[in-house]
């Protein structure tokens, strides 16, 4: 999410002076390289429920600001699942601070089994107040974007703050889980002008002429419009669920929902289609860092073998 800010953007030295007239584990980090060839990884859950793999690239950026994180843990016996895709603007802290910190303040929420939706609500904004708090001393500005999934039995719990975006196949059609935080979206912009901000127009709509997304972690200076608070919403895991892809813009800025699902549908390995996500968003010219977590689920394929 590069260009979420505009003129005022803390990722070019030369915009230095307007940034300073508006400041009046497990899975691995990304890692910044020199080509479009993409780091991946994956893995297979203790209890066989799913598996997973992941596909991160710096594409045509000089730098690196995507961060993800692919994490299985054990929460009062039960296995858990933790996949996250965090793109970064403004430089890389407050996407590997959120990469660092929030499944570890969620899993450690005393309501993380009995009350799901608001241990996530809580770990979204307790993790953004955390980092603010870290990062007031710097004297630039930076935000961070998440989308998540959580895999509690049967359940799976998607979160959204900015405009990275959790896609799944059920019953063979791509399906949005989460919706991407515009600011010319009504009730975002609403919102952002009930808080006493403005959305204007700048290449594109911006809060406050400046940020493209309405929702992220940090970005101390728009805190009051831009805040952290997640969408959240619950599917269940079933024989109808085939795949989850989460991902940074650098995919859905040049492949569709739909797109994005038939390619890898004939992909069981979930690496080599997070692989192939990544690398077909490369061809099509995306500009910014491609980060793609796939998540597929064996009940689907379990009933696929029997009715094959």
């Amino acid at each position: 999410m590069k260009e979420s800010r505009g003129e005022i953007s803390s990722n070019s030295g030369s915009n230095k002076n307007n940034m300073e007239i508006l400041s009046s584990v497990f899975g691995s980090s990304s890692q910044a390289h020199v080509d479009e060839k993409p780091v991946t990884g994956g893995g297979l859950s203790e209890n066989g429920k799913f598996s997973y793999g992941y596909a991160s690239s710096v594409g045509k950026r000089s730098s690196m600001e995507d961060f993800y994180e692919t994490r299985i843990d054990g929460v009062d016996g039960e296995i858990i699942g933790l996949f996250g895709v965090f793109d970064g603007h403004g430089g890389a802290r407050a996407a590997e601070y959120v990469k660092q910190n929030l499944f570890s303040n969620l899993v450690k929420h005393p309501k993380f089994k009995s009350d799901t939706k608001l241990a996530i609500a809580d770990a979204y904004n307790n993790t953004d107040s955390e980092f603010l708090d870290s990062d007031k001393n710097q004297n630039r500005d930076a935000g961070s974007t998440a989308s998540t999934a959580v895999l509690v039995g049967d359940r799976l719990l998607v979160a959204n703050v900015g405009d990275s975006r959790v896609v799944m196949c059920k019953n063979g059609k791509a399906v949005a889980v989460s919706r991407d935080h515009k600011p010319d979206h009504e009730d975002e912009r609403q919102r952002i002008e009930d808080a006493g901000g403005f959305v204007v127009w700048a290449g594109t709509w911006r809060v406050g002429g400046v940020l493209a997304v309405s929702r992220a972690f940090g970005d101390k200076l728009l805190k009051q419009y831009v805040v952290a608070d997640p969408a959240i919403q619950e599917e269940k895991v079933d024989s109808s669920l085939e795949f989850l892809i989460i991902a940074s813009d650098g995919l859905w800025d040049v492949v569709s929902n739909e797109e994005a699902v038939a390619m890898i549908k004939p992909i069981q390995d979930p690496e080599q289609a997070a692989k192939r996500l990544t690398q077909e968003a490369y061809q099509r010219g995306s500009a910014d860092n491609i980060t793609c977590v796939v998540v597929r689920f064996m009940a689907c394929q379990a009933a696929s073998s029997k009715t094959s």
